[in-house]
């Protein structure tokens, strides 16, 4: 899978992956996720979510990464603001307010150009990706992950052999793998899932959502 696959997705309008309110597992956790207000939250393939809308209104600054730029013009245009526009390394930075989105390849994210945060908003972006782009997903995450970041991290789990994402299947051993190296992982709640598309309506879908906090620094680039 490619850059190509979701410009072509977007362009296709088929985006139902998209809801109109805020996430309700980010809604459940906020307390355990974001329990003070003044922090700085990375949002990886964010697309137009109104997430962003929602932890920028928490008191939080927001920069979302995403590949697709019409995602990021169709986010300010539907929250009605016009947003600045300026480049930062490869990256397009659309700006408004709090919320910030850089248009480019979030794999090429280093902690130079993104500077410090203080929590990662990983809703839908793991699961977005195929095993092999994982691992790399995950290495550039751990680089952002400074000791006392704290990532909530939303995966699926079904039969990835009867059905081909995305969303793809990611496991309890392929999240301790990426993460519990140097952080603590906690399982905060497990559940059916809901709101799948209509080709998942004859498999069990299970989602997890997970609190990782950062320990000791680890580089990886």
């Amino acid at each position: 899978m490619d850059g190509s696959f979701w410009r072509q997705r977007w362009a296709d309008g088929r985006i139902g992956f998209h809801a109109a309110a805020a996430n309700h597992h980010l809604l459940a956790h906020a307390d355990r996720f974001l329990p003070e207000t003044g922090g700085r939250v990375l949002v990886p393939l964010c697309g137009k979510t109104v997430d962003l809308t929602w932890l920028s209104e928490r008191g939080h600054d927001v920069v979302g990464v995403e590949l697709v730029e019409s995602a990021a013009v169709a986010y300010f245009a539907e929250a009605g603001h016009v947003p600045t526009v300026a480049d930062i390394g490869p990256y397009t930075a659309y700006s408004h307010g709090r919320v910030t989105i850089l248009v480019g390849d979030f794999l090429a994210l280093t902690p130079a150009i993104l500077g410090p945060v203080t929590h990662i908003y990983d809703r839908a972006a793991m699961i977005a990706l195929p095993p092999a782009m994982r691992v790399r997903f995950v290495e550039v995450m751990r680089q952002h992950m400074t000791p006392g970041v704290t990532l909530l991290l939303l995966t699926m789990t079904y039969d990835q052999a009867a059905l081909p994402g995305p969303p793809h299947s990611v496991d309890t051993a392929e999240v301790m793998l990426g993460y519990a190296d140097g952080c603590t992982v906690e399982l905060l709640a497990q559940g059916d899932a809901e709101s799948m598309p209509p080709r998942f309506a004859a498999h069990t879908v299970t989602t997890s959502d997970w609190l990782v906090t950062a320990g000791p620094a680890r580089d990886l680039r």
